[in-house]
């Protein structure tokens, strides 16, 4: 239902990958609203987790959806979050053309609601290729442990969204041995 909307450039970043362009579902308000609606039906965990930089733009909307949201927390390229003492956390990503490093803050984490012991977090992203990029950020989440309170708490990850998964590259087999993966739109 939603492919339709898609756009494809060939050898975009680099040659030979074929780039998917989202931006036509931020372009259509009806289409947009339908795809955020979607993303929240799935997400199961009070905080969502989104990598750099279009999944911002589908995960925010949850904030003000029917759904139990209240927490976004941001994996940026280095530069772009300000933070004190050693808040700061570096992840290693391989991504299906080449390596790449993302930052978050583990104040963004604790920020958000645990839940017996846990913080609970669903992994929202534009486009599922590879999986690198979700991979390495679950894989270090999960290895995550926050002092809050004088209270040690473990982070799960629930569940990988992705707005469009490109079938032909398995990146799902790689995620699913973590946590289920959900695809809005397949290609």
């Amino acid at each position: 239902m939603f492919e339709e909307y898609l756009k494809f450039y060939q050898d975009f970043p680099t040659p030979g990958i074929k780039f998917v362009d989202i931006i036509p579902y931020l372009q259509d308000r009806k289409v947009f609203a339908e795809v955020t609606a979607e993303v929240g039906r799935l997400v199961t965990a009070p905080t969502v987790a989104c990598p750099e930089a279009r999944a911002f733009l589908f995960a925010s909307p949850l904030l003000l959806a029917d759904c139990d949201v209240d927490n976004i927390v941001l994996f940026r390229k280095r530069g772009k979050l300000p933070y004190s003492g050693d808040d700061l956390k570096t992840i290693e990503i391989m991504k299906e053309y080449g390596a790449d490093k993302l930052i978050y803050r583990n104040s963004d984490i604790a920020a958000g609601r645990a839940e017996d012991g846990v913080f609970h977090v669903s992994i929202v992203d534009d486009v599922l290729a590879t999986g690198g990029t979700a991979e390495g950020i679950a894989k270090t989440l999960t290895a995550t442990k926050l002092v809050v309170d004088g209270k040690e708490y473990g982070v799960k990850v629930n569940e990988f969204i992705f707005i469009v998964e490109l079938d032909g590259l398995n990146g799902r087999d790689r995620l699913a041995e973590i946590a289920p993966v959900y695809s809005i739109a397949h290609v």
